[in-house]
């Protein structure tokens, strides 16, 4: 399969107006069985509750069915099984879709058809879900961006709900552009119209993306691409007087202009482009404010991305500078969820069983809270996180286990990972 999908990359890259009407042959018995192979393993079952060890017992005969079926076109995919996990900082929880096991095998392999055309097609300003770019790619490029081109205000958006009101239809005509396989179209209209198991209970999906599986990602990007990156980068750009720049990761964005009459501008012109495919801004979480070089002074906001928030700064000559740090809210909510963690696995282990986790969950906060300028941030939570660790060890018997000397002598035999920063985003904000 890798072969054939190199070949229709390099075909939509070479032939840009090119559509592709054959491509549901791929979905075969041989590229079915690599991308079960792919998926993880001990995710949670779909509605079927069928497991990846389940299916793989009759593997063969499992992968065979569901060719013959694709073939036939009397492959349905099954609807998901929606559940909700706590949103981060807050007691609401957000709903995610988990789908059957077969139906993530087949998203899988539709999802790697679909990236070898568009990854040709999309902007070098989209970050998420793409082949070899990540959230730090992003923030450096919104580090460049402002450090380097005349930029005085920033639009910080947030689409409410996007994944939940994808246009079906819409994102129909967006995969016409490059595909004419009524097969393959079929098949994923058929994956977005599956529906919703919830509480036992089915419910039709006419809008949205499937959740949760492998396929949503890239269809979000197809979607923005056309709705969003397309039009802000080819037509509202025309359309003002100075510098503008989109940065976006997924459904997360931010739009860099140079003066406040275009800023204003162009959040009207975005309300009205995205209510066109039936999308909305979210009135409480989306903000213009003055930022960067271009109004140097003391009268900006703040905005957070990925995570961090950033800020107008200094540097020790003071010259202008963009800041991060962890976000108020992700701070929080990232320690409240360790903590949560070390309460449960405290009560039923000893330390010597779950320290190695620990350090596992410690090292991934660090690797990717560890910026430029973010040291305080994450040694601040590395440090509240070995508090939670000395008062759950203490709450293990009647008795206090350890004192705080004690406490700091088992971490020199013991230790917590070391804060680092591994991202340097200040290549170009350092004095010269």
């Amino acid at each position: 399969m890798e072969t054939k999908l190199k070949r229709i990359a390099e075909l939509a890259e070479s032939e840009p107006g090119l559509k592709f009407t054959s491509l549901a042959h791929l979905l075969n018995e041989e590229n079915l069985k690599a991308c079960y192979h792919e998926l993880e393993k001990d995710k949670a079952p779909g509605v079927d509750g069928e497991t990846w060890q389940e299916y793989g017992n009759d593997l063969e005969e499992n992968i065979a069915d569901l060719v013959e079926r694709l073939k036939a076109k009397k492959y349905w995919p099954r609807p998901v099984k929606r559940t909700y996990i706590p949103k981060e900082g807050k007691d609401e929880k957000r709903p995610i879709g988990i789908p059957a096991l077969e139906d993530k095998i087949v998203q899988l392999a539709v999802s790697k058809i679909l990236t070898a055309i568009y990854e040709a097609d999309f902007l070098d300003i989209s970050y998420g879900f793409r082949p070899e770019r990540s959230p730090h790619d992003a923030l450096g490029e919104v580090d460049d961006t402002i450090m380097t081109e005349p930029v005085g205000w920033v639009l910080d958006a947030d689409i409410k709900g996007f994944f939940d009101h994808v246009d079906h239809d819409w994102m129909i005509r967006c995969l016409e552009e490059r595909i004419s396989d009524t097969t393959l179209l079929k098949l994923i209209k058929r994956f977005l119209k599956a529906g919703v198991i919830e509480e036992g209970n089915y419910r039709k999906t006419e809008e949205g993306t499937p959740q949760g599986g492998n396929l949503s990602p890239i269809l979000s990007n197809v979607y923005l691409h056309y709705v969003l990156d397309m039009w802000a980068m080819k037509v509202l750009k025309k359309e003002l007087a100075g510098y503008l720049k989109l940065i976006r990761f997924a459904d997360d964005f931010v739009l860099c202009f140079q003066t406040e009459d275009d800023a204003r501008y162009g959040y009207r012109k975005l309300e009205k482009r995205l209510a066109e495919f039936g999308l909305n801004l979210s009135r409480e979480k989306t903000q213009l404010i003055r930022f960067g070089r271009a109004d140097d002074d003391e009268d900006t906001g703040t905005f957070d991305f990925l995570g961090f928030t950033h800020y107008c700064g200094r540097t020790k000559k003071g010259n202008f500078k963009v800041g991060r740090k962890t976000s108020a809210k992700k701070f929080t909510a990232k320690l409240r969820e360790l903590r949560d963690w070390i309460r449960k696995v405290s009560n039923r282990a000893s330390p010597r069983e779950w320290w190695p986790k620990l350090c596992t969950k410690l090292v991934g906060h660090i690797r990717y809270y560890g910026v430029s300028g973010n040291y305080n941030s994450v040694a601040r939570f590395r440090y509240l996180a070995g508090k939670a660790v000395f008062k759950w060890l203490n709450r293990r018997s009647q008795r206090r286990s350890y004192n705080w000397e004690e406490f700091l002598r088992y971490l020199e035999k013991h230790p917590l990972p070391e804060v680092k920063i591994y991202h340097n985003l200040y290549t170009l904000s350092v004095d010269g």
